[in-house]
């Protein structure tokens, strides 16, 4: 699954820190985040989504090929 984190929060003008703390996690969880090397949990992806104000699927979209829970 590939995210727009980074890019939300640039546009933003939100340091990585500044982001974490707004979303109530580390700094080094919002870089896993932005790196791909960790996805977030349905309660924080909700959280991240509420904070840019846009439907989870918008922050956070499945890749073509990737297996879908039915």
């Amino acid at each position: 699954m590939i995210n727009r984190i980074q890019e939300l929060r640039k546009a933003r003008k939100l340091t990585q820190a500044e982001f974490a703390s707004e979303i109530e996690v580390t700094r080094q969880t919002v870089i896993s985040l932005e790196k791909g090397k960790y996805n977030a949990s349905l309660l924080l992806a909700h959280r991240i989504a509420a904070f840019f104000e846009l439907p989870i699927e918008d922050v956070f979209i499945f890749e073509k090929g990737e297996k879908k829970i039915d």
